[in-house]
């Protein structure tokens, strides 16, 4: 990985976890992701007029990918209506290499050594502890649905991180890749919240809508950042870099929303931290 590269997934890194603040920020979450798809969707058509196509190879990638995408979207929602952001975002998040390790060595060849093997026992040892620690209900034991949204999120993020990686590749062009990729995507959720919401949506919109066409920019640029990269890099230091966002996930949490993040909370999503700072070692 050259530091361009790595320069890059970083910076994507960064977007990512302020684009989820924003759809967090807005309570109602089916509005939220309604014009962070939609915008993504936008902005895409305009990248697609002058993006090449890309090739017939990529399709089925892109397609299984959308509808990926389209679970995330959904799970990730559910997520952040049970949770608080800098808990939900980190688990979420910090599943996401552990998965990609081990589907890219099964379908795409790329075996970890043993630094990567001991990067994903780290995190996860990492994951378990902000997994056990935090994520309350009413009471001292664990929220379950939001546990369980959190690492379904996950699940979705490394199954289309593996699919688009290899798709993008197939694609011969990342930018045209990513924008029928949020074109393909980018419906879905307004076309359920037009349904939901019928001939209210419009007026409910209107009052975020800076809000949420900056998320959707913010969304758009981290992905592109991402696809580009994973045509130069391995797939799993790719996404566990990538996954840096959770450190700035965990200070927007603290910051801007007031939320609690105790000592053995640091303490877990350090452990995370260095998995992935090991995994990426192994690159």
């Amino acid at each position: 990985m050259t530091p361009l590269v790595a320069l890059a997934v970083l910076i994507a890194a960064v977007t990512h976890a302020s684009w989820n603040a924003i759809a967090h920020a807005l309570k109602d979450q089916l509005l939220s992701f309604t014009l962070i798809s939609g915008g993504g969707l936008l902005f895409s058509a305009v990248i697609a007029c002058f993006a090449p196509l890309p090739a017939a190879g990529a399709w089925p990638y892109l397609l299984t990918s959308a509808a990926l995408h389209v679970a995330y979207m959904m799970l990730l929602m559910r997520s952040f209506t049970l949770g608080d952001f800098g808990q939900m975002y980190p688990i979420a998040r910090g599943t996401a290499p552990l998965v990609v390790t081990v589907l890219a060595a099964v379908f795409v060849g790329e075996r970890p050594d043993g630094w990567a093997t001991a990067g994903v026992a780290v995190a996860s040892a990492g994951l378990v502890g902000l997994a056990l620690w935090g994520i309350r209900g009413s009471g001292t034991r664990p929220d379950w649905p939001a546990l369980m949204a959190a690492l379904a999120t996950g699940l979705a993020i490394a199954g289309y991180t593996t699919v688009d990686g290899v798709g993008v590749r197939a694609s011969g062009t990342s930018l045209g890749y990513v924008a029928w990729l949020l074109i393909l995507q980018g419906a879905a959720v307004p076309a359920y919240a037009l349904y939901q919401r019928r001939g209210e949506l419009a007026s409910q919109i209107r009052p975020f809508l800076v809000r949420g066409l900056l998320g959707a920019a913010l969304s758009v640029a981290a992905y592109g950042l991402v696809l580009w990269a994973q045509t130069r890099a391995a797939l799993a230091p790719v996404a566990a870099l990538r996954e840096s966002s959770i450190i700035v996930g965990a200070a927007i949490g603290a910051v801007f929303f007031k939320e609690r993040f105790g000592t053995p909370r640091i303490a877990a999503a350090g452990l995370m931290v260095v998995g992935i700072g090991l995994i990426l070692h192994a690159a």
